[in-house]
């Protein structure tokens, strides 16, 4: 069945017929997949829709390229892999992954948080969720926001305690916010699992695990929320592409 067969658009049918490709294992072991040239004559598609087909697989971590070398499947051995570049690629994290609210948005006293915010309250809102990956749940992530930040939000049905969705809570807050979300200054360490984290991911307590530290702003500068999130690594690939400045 060629990717013109189907009434979606033509570069999301090249996608999912690639994706069906990797997941049959035909281009395992460092095997290239076909060049822009070659799925353009296969499917009789124009480079441009085959080279939009690529740069949604790359976005979702499905293949990376090689500059030179080509187009290569993702081993993923059962890991969740996001390549993030920008503010874009961590909304749309619930592309293929399930939120699940733990405990659902409470007005709490924070010093560290309402710091971390810049706030000069220390009232916070606070909100601990979990994602899963293929049914696995494979981080845990607690945000805290400003109140008013909060407010609009906190009564929505997707924030519930129990509450399932494949949603981002900045995707959530940011239709919300007077001003669009521009920045998100990120820290990434090691830490151990303490007992909540355990047992939310299912992994002993004191496992090694993946901590990444969020801060996200708004366009002028005020902080809307603070995230930390603890992956598990052995099932989550974390992958940024770093470019040359072209100045």
């Amino acid at each position: 069945m060629s990717a013109r067969d189907t009434s979606e658009p033509a570069y999301r049918a090249l996608a999912g017929t690639l994706r069906a490709r990797i997941a049959e294992g035909r281009y395992r072991g460092g095997v290239r997949l076909p060049t822009e040239s070659e799925l353009s004559d296969e499917f009789g598609l124009s480079r441009q829709t085959v080279r939009r087909a690529f740069q949604d697989l790359v976005a979702e971590g499905a293949v990376y390229r090689v500059p030179g070398r080509g187009t290569f499947a993702t081993e993923g051995n059962g890991r969740y892999l996001r390549q993030l570049g920008s503010i874009e690629d961590l909304m749309n994290l619930s592309a293929d992954t399930t939120m699940e609210v733990v405990s659902a948005p409470r007005r709490q006293v924070d010093l560290d948080a309402a710091g971390r915010l810049r706030l000069d309250t220390d009232l916070v809102y606070r909100m601990v969720f979990r994602r899963f990956h293929d049914g696995v749940p494979f981080v845990l992530t607690t945000v805290w926001w400003p109140e008013s930040v909060a407010r609009p939000v906190i009564d929505r049905p997707e924030v519930a305690a129990g509450a399932t969705s494949a949603h981002t809570m900045i995707g959530l807050l940011e239709p919300h916010l007077a001003r669009p979300i521009v920045e998100a200054a990120q820290s990434i360490t090691v830490a151990a699992a303490d007992a909540s984290v355990a047992e939310q991911v299912n992994c002993p307590q004191g496992h090694p695990m993946l901590r990444v530290d969020r801060l996200y702003s708004d366009a002028e500068g005020n902080a809307v929320e603070l995230a930390v999130s603890h992956f598990l690594p052995e099932h989550y690939t974390y992958r940024v592409t770093l470019r040359r400045s072209s100045s």
